[in-house]
């Protein structure tokens, strides 16, 4: 089995990786595993993982990542929320033009790909109902989220075609990212964690009612390869794009039990402004139901003291 990773060495990528090279791994009897991303902080010493360095948008990577027919693809390299707003033109390239250069070669393989395509839940927008449900309206309004909305109906299009077999899996706030610039909007949302598990001031740059929807790495990680292990039958109905079962908290929340847990006065450590752009695209999250998702075993983290721990564990390996 040839399994291949677009944004191999990007956070969600490299815990991605480690998961998939552990033995407990429902994927971890691949004999290939094809790396991509313009550059590698560290090399795997494993005979079966093959490193292709380069940009994603030049046509000659992805040609020699799939030298060998894949049977499963993970898609993670993109241009992030606020790099995309400021560059449209690099954008477009990597998030569209690539992403269907892409499935335009795994169609073209004899044997049918399963693609595990990395969406977002920025593809709701940022004026959402009371609640979101399967049948909310998507509208996003970053030029981030139209692209990976257009990917979704590409991996539904060429699924419907059997040119692949996609799934495309909705995002949240994935934390807690390294604190280096990034091109994302919502690094807040992991600079929170880091900075107040050391008992380092921390200054939020929306209010402390916001509320978002928050996963760890390595929660995220497992619904991946839980993505690209279901079944043909589990997928018969509706489209496929999942929205993930997520843990949906406030900025106070979350700052509270981050001082509570590491022994700190959170009122010593912590301030709040109201950037009202931000707040609107990330920190007006409502409930949530995700019923589909949550039918065919996708998992959140369980609770916010887990998520902590899991988010702090996982991000201190890199």
């Amino acid at each position: 089995m040839h399994i291949v990773v677009t944004g191999a060495n990007g956070f969600v990528g490299q815990q991605l990786v480690q998961n998939l090279l552990n033995t407990q791994s429902k994927l971890n009897g691949f004999t290939r595993l094809s790396l991509i991303d313009l550059h590698f902080s560290e090399y795997i010493d494993d005979s079966r993982v093959h490193y292709f360095q380069g940009d994603f948008s030049e046509i000659s990577l992805i040609d020699s990542a799939l030298s060998h027919p894949a049977q499963i693809v993970f898609h993670l390299a993109s241009i992030p929320g606020g790099m995309a707003e400021k560059n449209y033109d690099l954008s477009r390239k990597v998030n569209l033009d690539s992403m269907i250069y892409l499935i335009e070669k795994l169609k073209s393989q004899t044997e049918k790909a399963r693609m595990v395509f990395a969406s977002t839940i920025a593809v709701y927008g940022s004026d959402l109902p009371e609640i979101i449900t399967d049948e909310s309206v998507l509208k996003p309004n970053l030029t981030y989220a139209a692209q990976k909305l257009m990917g979704e109906i590409l991996i539904d299009d060429f699924s419907r075609h059997g040119w692949l077999d996609g799934v495309s899996v909705r995002l949240p706030g994935i934390v807690a990212r390294p604190p280096t610039e990034s091109g994302l909007l919502s690094l807040f949302m992991s600079n929170i964690f880091w900075l107040l598990s050391k008992g380092e001031k921390f200054r939020c740059p929306i209010s402390s009612h916001s509320t978002a929807w928050w996963m760890s790495v390595q929660c995220c990680a497992e619904n991946l390869i839980h993505a690209a292990n279901l079944t043909n039958e589990q997928l018969a109905s509706g489209n496929r794009a999942f929205t993930l079962p997520v843990l949906r908290f406030s900025l106070a929340e979350v700052a509270n039990a981050i001082c509570d847990q590491y022994g700190f006065n959170v009122e010593d450590l912590v301030e709040y402004d109201t950037n009202i752009e931000l707040e609107k695209n990330f920190g007006s999250y409502p409930n949530i139901e995700t019923s589909r998702a949550n039918s065919l075993g996708f998992r959140h983290d369980g609770n916010l003291s887990e998520l902590i721990q899991r988010a702090l564990t996982s991000s201190s390996n890199f």
